[in-house]
């Protein structure tokens, strides 16, 4: 009898992977080994008093490669948080940094706590503690270490991570740079709360593009009435169910929570289920799709795109050969296990993978960080400057015409709209999708240009693995 599977770890996919696309590459084993190990990891054990005793929590940072600085990423906090998870991370962020070109290194933090035990002053006093505890190791710093938001923190968990780090460091004046995914009062940037589902949005849009690209997954058209499954309905997973449906036309014909699945053919009103979710806890009892307890199950539901945008390890070795989406678009970090992956290749699904699908948050992380060093809103010089010289070729075009008597005008709306001048929003926008375009066109080049790459993860780590290793040869190694 054959022994089962044994299904690999987090962090063994992400090296499976890596070990996939060096074996197509030219790299010295010296180099090879240093970009994939993980630079170094921070364990920090410290104490809070709460409800009367003190409780001791347990954080993690990770920097997996500082090929370039600062480095970057996220702080999850959740009661799953080990360091295998948070290497594997940092070591994600390192490569995706590198295919969307922002200059950081890989980083990632986490905190092995449950939100939902604790109330908001609690969790603050705990969130303070942590970040005074990596601070005072320079892991929390403008020019070194740049954390942002993650699983189970936001704008509120950085607010208070950048307050914390202005106490300890007071004549820092480009101390708002120590941490991006802030509130906008606290010198965040218009569009990094959207910034990753926005990123899933131009990214699908890039791959439908591609007449090729569609052919090999089995589809045609345009986005417009795609069936849509998204696993994860938090900020991630709803921005993109959102912004797909509202403005490209898919149908979310499911959505799976935590507690189950609600699925509905005729496409689910995304605003109002997460309004549900945020009244009810969860997605049982929404009266606009049929409620599926084993929320799971729904994974394999046929579709024409599974969005899966939770938790890692969701698509495995038990149930890959079941999943019917031709299309698979990781929003989350390493949904798809290296077990899994072989399997649905094996069946010609094609994956759009993580480090390119979710580098959304990143590449707007950035930008809000190159905001806070030059203290100053970008579109604050040069807006009102393009609305005039706009308005005067548009009272140019109209005298033309009236002079040349021709019986025509230009219309209100279309003035309006052709004059008015690019704010931060729209700026931070164009930003992200020209990056998502520039991305997946030099994946798409590895993918298509090279018969020895199957698929666009190992394309996408190719092109990843090449920068990193450009970046250290410059260095001397």
């Amino acid at each position: 009898m054959n022994a089962p599977l044994r299904e690999p770890s987090f962090r063994e996919s992400v090296d499976i992977m890596f070990n996939r696309a060096v074996r197509l590459m030219d790299l010295s084993p010296g180099l090879e080994e240093k970009i994939r190990v993980c630079n170094s990891t921070y364990t920090v054990r410290f104490g809070v008093r709460l409800r009367g005793s003190i409780h001791t929590f347990t954080g993690y940072r990770s920097v997996h490669s500082e090929h370039m600085e600062p480095v970057k990423g996220g702080i999850r906090f959740a009661p799953s948080v080990h360091q295998d998870e948070v290497e594997a991370l940092a070591a994600l962020m390192t490569y995706k940094c590198a295919l969307v070109e922002v200059p950081f290194g890989g980083s990632k933090g986490g905190l092995r706590i449950d939100p939902r035990e604790w109330e908001e002053h609690e969790m603050e006093l705990i969130t303070r503690r942590f970040a005074y505890e990596l601070a005072k190791r320079d892991l929390i710093h403008p020019s070194q270490n740049v954390p942002a938001p993650d699983m189970g923190t936001g704008e509120r968990e950085m607010a208070w991570i950048v307050d914390q780090y202005r106490r300890m460091n007071t004549t820092d004046i480009n101390s708002a740079a120590c941490v991006t995914g802030k509130p906008l009062n606290a010198g965040g940037i218009h569009g990094r709360v959207e910034a990753t589902g926005r990123g899933v949005q131009y990214a699908l849009r890039e791959f439908f593009r591609h007449p090729d690209d569609l052919k090999a997954a089995g589809l045609d058209g345009t986005l417009d009435g795609k069936r849509v499954i998204v696993q994860g309905l938090g900020n991630v997973g709803f921005h993109a169910a959102k912004f797909l449906s509202e403005e490209d036309g898919c149908r979310i014909v499911a959505v799976i929570e935590r507690d189950g699945a609600i699925v509905n053919p005729k496409g689910i009103p995304i605003e109002f289920l997460k309004t549900h979710i945020g009244a009810n806890g969860g997605v049982k009892g929404f009266p606009r799709g049929t409620y599926v307890e084993d929320g799971s199950s729904v994974l394999e539901m046929e579709c024409d795109i599974l969005i899966p945008a939770a938790m890692e390890a969701v698509i495995t070795i038990e149930n890959a050969a079941r999943v019917r989406a031709p299309l698979i678009v990781e929003a989350a970090n390493g949904p798809v296990t290296a077990g899994a992956d072989e399997i649905l290749r094996a069946k010609g699904t094609v994956i759009m993978p993580d480090l390119y699908v979710n580098a959304g948050g990143v590449t707007v992380s950035y930008f809000e960080w190159v905001k806070n060093l030059s203290h100053i809103r970008f579109g604050r010089m040069q807006r009102r400057q393009e609305e005039a010289h706009s308005l005067m070729l548009v009272n140019e075009i109209e005298r033309i015409l009236h002079e040349t008597g021709a019986q025509m005008n230009l219309s209100d709306a279309f003035k309006q709209e052709f004059v008015r001048g690019a704010g931060e929003l729209e700026l931070v926008r164009s930003g992200l999708d020209d990056t998502m375009r520039i991305a997946y066109q030099s994946m798409r080049e590895i993918w298509h240009g090279r018969k020895d790459v199957e698929d666009l993860r190992i394309a996408a780590y190719i092109v990843s693995i090449s920068r990193v290793a450009q970046s250290y040869r410059s260095k001397g190694l």
